[in-house]
């Protein structure tokens, strides 16, 4: 076990699977205390049995991020189980539906705004009054390479994703002085339970727009998060964090 994050008390939204997963390991392996949350209770209590197999500490708490009074649930049971917050990462995300704008279905669109981009205003707001009564803390946003750049058929993501990024700034700017820290990350096309029911050709094509010539890993993610989420980060807040293979720099 590590020392990076010890005694630290985090949460993680949609810590099921994929990249949240990840982090929920990585961070727990660097000596935090762990709130895992999914929609997917079972998803979660899995992750928590894995942490206590390797001496971690961590529960499992179900909730629906676009949910404002679930959202608040999972840092009242973080409070009321390790006795604070410090650190968070708002990972729960969903792809949504494809195709040129004027073809995407409303309803489609308001389900990714609700659980990519209003759930990160909802974490923040019950996460930040948490963290400064703890004596503050650190905030990791999952954004994404389509929170910097566009593309012509994912516009709800892209969307939400651009929202996420503002959502980051506009945090740090106003907590910085209270000891809080906002960054966003934002990865490239990641090795996911997202992309595993995309058609081979479709998945060759995310692989060959990196440069680097593969997909992300979800635990080179959750590596970038651990830094983030440490001191060794005391001096970044209000920034963006590409980890992308090269998409990005084209």
């Amino acid at each position: 076990m590590g020392t990076v994050l010890a005694e630290k008390i985090a949460l993680v939204t949609g810590g099921g699977s994929g990249i949240g997963k990840a982090t929920c390991l990585a961070i727990a392996a660097e000596g935090a205390r762990v709130v895992v949350n999914d929609l997917d209770i079972l998803s979660a209590q899995d992750v928590v049995q894995e942490i206590i197999g390797s001496g971690g500490t961590a529960i499992a708490v179900a909730g629906n991020v676009s949910i404002p009074e679930d959202v608040a649930a999972m840092v009242d049971a973080a409070q009321r189980t390790y006795g604070g917050l410090h650190l968070a990462v708002n990972n729960a995300g969903i792809g949504g539906p494809l195709g040129p704008l004027a073809d995407i279905d409303i309803e489609g669109y308001k389900r990714v705004i609700a659980i990519n981009q209003d759930s990160v205003f909802y974490g923040m707001k019950y996460q930040i009054p948490a963290m400064i009564a703890s004596g503050g803390g650190a905030i990791v946003n999952m954004s994404s390479i389509l929170g910097l750049v566009g593309d012509g058929f994912v516009a709800p993501y892209v969307a939400a994703k651009h929202a996420v990024t503002g959502l980051t700034k506009s945090a740090a700017l106003a907590y910085a002085n209270q000891g809080i820290r906002v960054n966003s990350i934002h990865p490239g096309y990641t090795d996911t339970p997202l992309l595993s029911e995309l058609p081979t050709e479709a998945y060759d094509g995310l692989i060959a727009a990196h440069p680097i010539g593969r997909l992300g890993q979800p635990d080179e993610i959750a590596q970038l998060i651990v830094f983030l989420l440490s001191d060794n980060a005391s001096f970044i807040t209000g920034s963006q964090h590409v980890i992308d293979g090269g998409y990005t720099a084209r």
